[in-house]
Order: structure tokens, then C-alpha cells, then sequence
């Protein structure tokens, strides 16, 4: 059974920074693709950034050059580093497992999700 856990969030100053992290259990971790997601209230999930397997990386323009989504294959763990925080960043953050290596069709396994609140 595939399992997802995020850790991590909070309540935190917009300026502030924030280090989200994932672990995956029940799947093996080094073939897998995985991204954060994040969902405001009243808001659709926005798919936030994704890495796959091999390190490659994309992020949303509204994170862009402010995050930085890195993976550490030995600790099963994947890691959202987020700088420069602003209340637009409030939302509850998802990790999520693809099926294979690369970000290909939908995300199969999902975590239960971590609050993050930045207050201005």
C-alpha cells in the first residue's frame, strides 16, 4: 500500500520561509515522479511543482523563483523549500505520486495534506 506523508506546515509572516516535506512508503521511491499540489479554500488545486525521477523539475508561475522542490531518494522523502512567503501562498499542500518515472497522465497516490497560513 502506497503512502504519502506531508509535513511541515504552518503559520508563518509573508516574508517568512517554509520547508514542506513528503515521505513515501510502499512504492519505490527512485522510479517515481512526484509533485506538490496546494488548494485554497474556495479555490481549484493548483498544481504547484513537480519532479521527476531524475531530478528534473518544473514550477507554477506563481512559485517560480521562490520555491524549490528537491528529492532525497535515500530517506524515501521529497522536500517543497518555499521563500519569500505572501498570504496568496495560504492553502493546504499536497504531495502526490505518479505512476511512473516521469509526470505522465494523473497523480495516483495522494498525502493527506498540511495547512499552510501566511498571515501579511
Amino acid at each position: 500500500q502506497v503512502q504519502l506523508a506531508e509535513s511541515g506546515g504552518g503559520v508563518v509572516q509573508a516574508g517568512d520561509s517554509l520547508r514542506l516535506s513528503c515521505i513515501v512508503s510502499g512504492r519505490t521511491f527512485a522510479t517515481t515522479a512526484l509533485a506538490w499540489f496546494r488548494q485554497a479554500p474556495g479555490k481549484e488545486r493548483e498544481l504547484v511543482a513537480t519532479i521527476t525521477s531524475g531530478s528534473k523539475t518544473s514550477y507554477a508561475d506563481s512559485v517560480k523563483g521562490r520555491s524549490s522542490i528537491f528529492r532525497i531518494n535515500p530517506i524515501n522523502t521529497m522536500y517543497l523549500q518555499m521563500n519569500s512567503l505572501k498570504p496568496e501562498d495560504t492553502a493546504v499542500y499536497y504531495c502526490a505520486a505518479y505512476p511512473g518515472p516521469t509526470i505522465a497522465g494523473e497523480a495516483m497516490y495522494w498525502g493527506q495534506g498540511t495547512q499552510v497560513t501566511v498571515s501579511s
